[in-house]
């Protein structure tokens, strides 16, 4: 019998194994992922660094138009078209916006009320965060609407019963007035149930509870380490923002005993304003946030990038 009269097989069809012998390996096929590769770096076009520079350079513009008009004078300032370039007055307009507003004192009580407020924010968010995310209670559900419920409500509302609280209290044009009433946040609380809910494992705290440890042991051993990245996060919003505050500590504080916002309303004050004098103190009272940011922003870009590794 000749090779031409065998019988010829497909090539999809499988050979029968052989007596004695498995089956024989068919042929390997290539499997596709969508999955990036773990060492693939991926590079940016030009039109992305192209608006990445817009960005930066609008967010800037206002820091720089700033600083333009607080080393000019205010004739310089209001002529059209306005100086696109620094002048030779900022030392001078600096010193003496420090001086007509008591910057010094203000600075110190900023200070003192924005620490306070963003420390007591960070823990108490934290630890309801923790309660609302893990913790299993009667009600739990309805009291996080409640609290969510409060930020609708507009805070000029409770201007009038919470200044005669604090009157009451005895601390009318005092800082404790400041900053009871803001010691923890709504958004804070939700901010912090929401990462946890994401980034804390139920099999950290099931373990935890294994162990014999009880809640507050767990939120001290093991919820802190996890949330640090969003604590970070939420430390430096709840200080920016209660540094920039003004309606409160206006209607509850004088001028002798003033915030940077509040004190800054010195500037304004008179028959003609001095441009460059307001945006003097305006510049004196942006630079501790700068310099707050400078020294934890890296910290606080790399948590966060780290907490969303490990979540």
């Amino acid at each position: 019998m000749t090779t031409d009269s065998l019988p010829v097989r497909p090539p999809d069809t499988p050979v029968a194994p052989e007596p004695g012998r498995g089956p024989r390996p068919g042929p390997r096929r290539r499997r596709f992922s969508l999955r990036p590769s773990a060492g693939r770096q991926h590079h940016a076009g030009p039109l992305a660094y192209v608006l990445l520079g817009l960005a930066s350079l609008l967010s800037l513009f206002p820091l720089y138009w700033t600083l333009v008009a607080a080393s000019s004078d205010n004739t310089r300032v209001t002529q059209t078209p306005p100086p696109f370039l620094p002048g030779p007055h900022l030392l001078e307009n600096l010193g003496k916006a420090w001086q007509d507003a008591a910057l010094g004192k203000a600075m110190f009580n900023s200070l003192i009320v924005a620490g306070a407020v963003a420390l007591s924010t960070v823990l108490f968010a934290t630890l309801a965060g923790f309660a609302f995310a893990k913790l299993r209670f009667k009600g739990r559900n309805i009291l996080l609407m409640l609290v969510i419920g409060t930020m609708m409500v507009p805070p000029q509302l409770g201007v009038v019963p919470l200044f005669m609280m604090m009157t009451e209290l005895g601390w009318g044009q005092k800082l404790p007035a400041v900053i009871f009433p803001t010691l923890v946040s709504a958004v804070g609380v939700f901010f912090m149930r929401q990462y946890l809910a994401e980034a804390l494992p139920d099999e950290l705290v099931e373990a935890g509870r294994v162990d014999g440890a009880h809640s507050l042991r767990i939120f001290w051993s093991i919820v802190l380490p996890v949330a640090r990245p969003a604590m970070a996060v939420l430390f430096m919003i709840t200080f920016v923002h209660t540094w920039n505050d003004f309606f409160w500590p206006f209607i509850v504080l004088d001028m002798s005993n003033p915030t940077v916002p509040v004190a800054l309303t010195q500037l304004s004050a008179g028959y003609v304003r001095d441009q460059s004098l307001i945006m003097a103190g305006a510049l004196l009272g942006t630079l501790p946030l700068l310099a707050l940011f400078v020294v934890f922003g890296r910290q606080i870009v790399g948590g966060i990038m780290q907490g969303a590794v490990k979540g």
